[in-house]
């Protein structure tokens, strides 16, 4: 069976680590889960996946969102720097893995005065126009060795892909579906008032659709 190695950055959280990283391996039903938290000592059972100490040979991998923050660099965000670089399988990034994919590979990111909690429209290069959920801070400025394939109106780098390599990435939250949100504001991740910023939630793209 295949591996999928989830570098799972919201392993402490129930709604948005638990049942979102569950909507991602979703679109991955062919493959063992191997859950990897190098940020927290304090990672949730999920009841299912295995939970793995270190990265571990896998034919892809996914780097989900994080409380943590690129712009605020800690000790063991360069384990998964050097993941990134050396990974010869396909590599999938979610905000903050969409972060820290174009950091370690030359780009920069940059923390914002503001918060964005919004759905807000996406424009690809292709002349897609799709509207997606964001939660972040910080924002991807330059993607370094990844191209720039998707941009907001707050947000310049919004999509990329790797020229040579199977790198992709996002900066908003497409396995942020409803069950996911819901289950969020159930579990306290999420107050009825927080939520209420996205609307109706209503994304055009799910995990496969970006990513894929």
């Amino acid at each position: 069976m295949k591996k999928l190695l989830v570098v799972d950055l919201l392993a402490e959280r129930e709604g948005f680590g638990k049942h979102g990283t569950a909507e991602i391996v979703s679109y991955f039903p062919n493959y063992e889960v191997f859950l990897w938290a190098p940020h927290t000592t304090k990672a949730l059972d999920y009841g299912w996946g295995v939970r793995v100490d270190s990265a571990i040979d896998a034919d892809a991998i996914i780097i989900t969102g994080s409380r943590k923050n690129v712009s605020q660099w800690e000790d063991w965000m360069d384990q998964v720097a050097d993941l990134i670089r050396t990974a010869d399988v396909p590599i999938y990034g979610i905000c903050f893995g969409h972060q820290i994919i174009a950091a370690s590979l030359g780009g920069k990111v940059v923390r914002a005065e503001t918060n964005s909690n919004f759905l807000a429209d996406v424009n690809y290069e292709d002349g897609t126009h799709v509207k997606q959920l964001f939660t972040h801070q910080d924002h991807v400025i330059d993607a370094g060795e990844m191209q720039v394939i998707a941009s907001s109106q707050h947000c310049a780098i919004v999509a990329c892909q790797h020229p040579t390599r199977p790198i992709k990435s996002v900066q908003f939250h497409p396995e942020a579906v409803h069950s996911v949100m819901r289950e969020s504001i159930l579990c306290g991740d999420l107050s009825e008032g927080e939520a209420s910023a996205f609307g109706d939630a209503i994304q055009d793209l799910n995990v496969a659709q970006s990513l894929f």
